[in-house]
């Protein structure tokens, strides 16, 4: 195993572990670690096996192999990106849902407040 080889498979153990404790403490959702479970897994894997990184990249008709690592990880980037726009997005609605109903409590506490 070449240097290179051994430096990315302790970086992928690294973060699959980081990303296991947090999600063991509840610092990252379920949901959310998931995504980045699967990313850590096949970094390690490609890592470890340099020679299934070779075939993955030739199937993909990539030429230089590592090339298919930061590929990936440019993928599952967007992946998340894509993830978290939805959940930002669905935020932004229930909040506004949310202060157009305190807007109207407030209305009508005014209201009974002044009635009395």
């Amino acid at each position: 195993m070449s240097g290179i080889a051994i430096l990315s498979t302790i970086c992928s153990s690294g973060l699959l572990g980081f990303i296991i404790e947090r999600t063991l403490k509840k610092k990252i959702r379920e949901q959310y670690a998931l995504i980045w479970l699967a990313l850590g897994v096949l970094l390690l894997v490609f890592s470890a096996c340099r020679r299934l990184l070779d075939f993955a990249a030739h199937l993909a008709g990539i030429q230089y192999a590592p090339s298919l690592l930061i590929l990936l990880v440019i993928f599952f980037g967007m992946i998340l990106g894509v993830h978290f726009t939805l959940v930002i997005s669905r935020l932004v609605e229930s909040n506004k849902i949310l202060a157009q109903e305190i807007g109207l409590l407030k209305n009508r506490m005014d209201r009974l407040e002044k009635s009395h």
